[in-house]
Parts: structure tokens; C-alpha cells; sequence
């Protein structure tokens, strides 16, 4: 049975930081670039050629670290990891090995069941990225493609404290989130500029003693490093409890299935044969150093999400929405500096304007109306001036294609104001009532559900422009008396 063993999984997750330019050469990082164009002598490793640090690179490992906690290494020391593959041109991969920029720190996850989980960290290290070997490119031979060779790199590594494949995915989210909001990567899974690895291992419950551990690489997007830890657990379950024993090994995955597959036996740190880089000075990190950095970042999501409960009153479910994406969590606050209707601009940003950025495959920094325009047109459906269904329905979608003029100059010109002549209304509702006499009937009698069949043929008959509050009260006026 299942339930007698439960995982052990540790993530080790490669963040591909945002420069101009590689770790310790001035080659350009630029994605989709020609194979091989973006390289030089010293990304090649060719003799002669000595590395120089790239300070954005350090400022945004140190800005990770700040953000999960973490204590930062004052001195800072990288090491050469041996091993001969071909998308390591130099044979050796600079890193960091007994002194890793960062140590400690913690990540707090969030589960389907509201429940929360604090992930502690091991450490955060900087590297320099490998090559790219292409299996599909050619029927007979592996290409290379060098561009990411040498690309600065930082590796968070967590304790073995995640259980499931869940938590596993709640942990990424939170990590790619982290570093959008730093803006010191993209978070793109598909391309590459952030992959996880997950070593997995099964033990019985109850046991002190870990099982022996397996690590899956090539998951290309967070619900594949779900789907792979979910098969690794049922796999390495199934072996044990069939009398077989479980491999040290690292495998791969196959999206199309979901299945694991062996790709070679794990090697041993010793195989890398680590030593100090001789051609890199230490880098050194003061408090002014630390100080100044803290001071470049932007506020991080938990501090949003309770100033966004707290102060603005949201619900958790519309704060959490929100700061998922840095770029609609500062736009509702700019759209709060103008209308004190918070929960109206949740539900703004959350509906009609991701609904209009979906649908023309736009990011939300690529949003063309200003937060004071969407504020205005929540004054106006607020002052009884324009009905909500016009505002969503046509004055919205008029703004987006004329995005410089204001939203009451629009409802002007196409006529979307609410009428609040209560003579006219009222004399549409004596139409809609005598034509439902059954329906007045059965209210009287106690069905006060037809209200909305008596109200929503008035503001069909007035083509959506009658004072939605006004129609309903004058209904319920005359379906009173006597």
C-alpha cells in the first residue's frame, strides 16, 4: 500500500538572471538569437582567456537571497565542477561550492486546501550556465548551440522538506513569482530561464533513513514537475513493495506520457573534482553593499497581500489573485489612488480587462488605459450614471479602441447614460406588469423571486439604459399597493 511510504523530495531550481550580458564576459544573453552567434573566446574557454565578474548579476543573486531570508556570504569564493559533455565548451563549470552566496532562508507555500507550509532553503549559489545540445536538429548527429554558454545563473536549493507533487508546484509558483517581482528573470519555463530539477525518494513511514534518491531533470513547465514527482513516487513505491530496489540514477521525463525514463547513474560530488577557481578574485559583500541592493527592490507579494486585505479590505481570494502578477497588483493600486471602491477595481482588473488581455494576448503592463480611466468609469456605474452592463459591455471595449478619450465624453457619444426620468420608467413597468398578470399574481402570493423577470423586462424594453436601482424600486412600488 501506498499509505506505508511517504517522499522525500528536495528542488533544486536554476533562476537565469536577467543581465545585458553573460557571468564573466561581455557576450550578449539575448534569446533567439542565432545558434552560436552570441559566443566569444572566453564563453569557449579558449587558452588565454580569463573571466571578470558582472556585478548586475551578483546585485540580483543578493536580491533573491534578501528576499527568501536568507544569510549573505561576505566573502564569496567559486570553484571550477569538472566534467567533459559537449555543452561545456571549457570542460569545467564555474560555480560556487563551500561558499555559496547564501545559506538558509525560507519559502511559505500556500496548498489547494488553504493550508500553508514553510520550505527551508539550503542555499543559494551563482553559476554560469552550460550549452544547449539539440537531439532533433539532425537524424545522425547532436548539435550545439553555445549562445547560453557562460549565461549567470543561481541555483536555489531547498531542504528535503516537500511531501507531494503539490507542494512541489506551490513552491515553484512562489519562486517564479518572487523573481518577477525582482525583475531579475522572467520565469519562463518553456525557454528556459528558470528550470527545476526534483530529487525524489520513498521511504517507509516512520524510518529515520532516507530511501535512495533519484533526480528527474527536462520538466518544462510547473504542472510537468508535478505530474513527474507524482510518477516517481508511484514508481519507486511499486518497486519496493514488487521486492525490487530503487537505482541512485538521474532520469528524465516524457511529457507526452508522463512518465520518468533512466537517463544515466547519478554521479557522486566527487566525480566532479571541485577545486578553487584560480582566475576569479572573491567577491567581497559589505553592509553599504547589502544596504544599497535592499534598497533597489520593489515591495515582494506578502507585504501587498496584507496591505491589500488590511487596508483595502479584499477578500483572500481577490488579494491572492492580484499579487500573482506584479503588474496588476501595481496597477490597482494606482486605480485606488483615484476611487475609494476597492472591491470594484478587484473585480475590474480580475474580469473585464484580463478577460480583454487574454483575449488579444497582452500582458498586463501592456494595458493600454490608464488606472484613472478605469476608476472613472466605476464612478460613473457607481452614480447611477451608466448601468454595469453597458459599462462592460460597450463602453469598455469603445475605450480600449480610443484609449486617450475619457470615459464620460464615450458615454455621451454613444448615448449610454442611464434614464432616470421616473415618469418614463414608470411607464414602462405598467406595460410589463399588464402583460404578466399570471406572474403579478403569483408574487403577490408570496414568489417574490419573479421580481428580476418584472425588472429585467424594463431594462430590456429600455434597451439596458434605465436606471437599474430605479426600475427596481418603482416594480416593487407598484407590485405593493393595493
Amino acid at each position: 500500500m501506498e499509505t506505508q511510504f511517504e517522499a522525500v523530495i528536495g528542488l533544486e531550481i536554476h533562476v537565469q538572471l536577467q543581465t545585458k550580458s553573460k557571468a564573466f564576459s561581455a557576450d550578449s544573453i539575448e534569446y533567439g538569437a542565432l545558434p552560436n552567434t552570441q559566443v566569444s573566446p572566453i564563453s569557449l574557454g579558449h587558452p588565454g582567456t580569463l573571466p571578470i565578474h558582472n556585478k548586475a548579476a551578483i546585485d540580483n543573486a543578493i536580491k533573491m537571497g534578501l528576499a527568501l531570508n536568507c544569510d549573505v556570504r561576505r566573502v564569496n569564493r567559486y570553484a571550477r565542477k569538472n566534467y567533459f559533455y559537449a555543452d561545456l565548451p571549457k570542460g569545467y563549470q564555474i560555480t560556487q561550492f563551500d561558499t555559496p552566496l547564501c545559506n538558509n532562508g525560507s519559502v511559505r507555500i500556500k496548498l489547494s486546501d488553504g493550508t500553508t507550509k514553510n520550505i527551508r532553503l539550503t542555499r543559494i549559489h551563482m553559476e554560469e550556465d552550460t550549452g544547449k545540445s539539440m537531439h532533433d536538429q539532425d537524424l545522425n548527429d547532436t548539435l550545439v548551440d553555445y549562445n547560453r554558454a557562460g549565461t549567470a545563473l543561481i541555483e536555489v536549493v531547498t531542504e528535503p522538506d516537500i511531501k507531494t507533487g503539490e507542494e512541489a508546484y506551490a513552491f515553484v509558483t512562489e519562486i517564479r513569482r518572487l523573481v518577477r517581482y525582482l525583475d531579475i528573470c522572467d520565469g519562463n519555463m518553456e525557454e528556459g530561464s528558470l528550470r527545476c530539477d526534483a530529487n525524489i525518494s520513498v521511504m517507509r513511514k516512520g524510518s529515520t533513513t532516507f530511501g535512495t534518491k533519484v533526480e528527474v531533470k527536462n520538466m518544462n513547465s510547473i504542472s510537468n514537475v508535478k505530474r513527474a514527482i507524482d510518477f516517481e513516487i508511484k514508481r519507486q513505491t511499486e518497486l519496493i513493495l514488487s521486492g525490487g530496489t530503487v537505482d541512485g540514477e538521474t532520469r528524465g521525463f516524457n511529457g507526452l506520457n508522463g512518465s520518468t525514463f533512466s537517463m544515466r547513474k547519478k554521479e557522486a560530488v566527487n566525480d566532479y573534482r571541485y577545486f578553487p577557481e584560480p582566475d576569479l578574485p572573491p567577491t567581497i559583500v559589505t553592509e553599504e553593499y547589502l544596504s544599497a541592493v535592499r534598497a533597489t527592490m520593489p515591495e515582494l507579494p506578502a507585504t501587498l497581500y496584507s496591505r491589500f486585505t488590511e487596508s483595502y479590505g479584499l477578500s483572500d481570494y481577490d488579494a491572492s489573485v492580484l499579487v500573482d502578477d506584479k503588474h496588476s497588483a501595481l496597477y490597482f493600486e494606482e486605480v485606488v489612488k483615484h476611487t475609494p471602491k476597492y472591491k470594484q477595481a478587484s473585480n475590474w482588473i480580475s474580469g473585464p480587462i484580463r478577460g480583454y488581455l487574454n483575449e488579444n494576448a497582452l500582458g498586463m503592463d501592456d494595458f493600454c488605459l490608464k488606472p484613472a480611466q478605469i476608476a472613472e468609469i466605476i464612478e460613473l456605474i457607481e452614480s447611477n450614471k451608466i448601468s454595469h452592463t453597458a459599462a462592460t459591455q460597450q463602453l469598455f471595449p469603445a475605450m480600449t479602441q480610443n484609449a486617450d478619450a475619457s470615459a464620460e465624453s464615450i458615454v455621451g457619444t454613444l448615448g449610454l447614460a442611464n434614464i432616470t426620468d421616473t415618469s418614463f420608467i414608470d411607464g414602462l413597468v405598467q406595460t410589463v406588469l399588464a402583460e404578466f398578470p399570471e406572474k403579478v399574481t403569483e408574487y403577490r402570493a408570496g414568489k417574490v423571486g419573479l421580481l428580476g423577470l418584472f425588472v429585467g423586462e424594463v431594462m430590456k424594453r429600455s434597451k439596458g439604459k434605465a436606471d437599474p436601482k430605479t426600475a427596481n424600486a418603482l416594480v416593487k412600488a407598484v407590485l405593493e399597493q393595493d
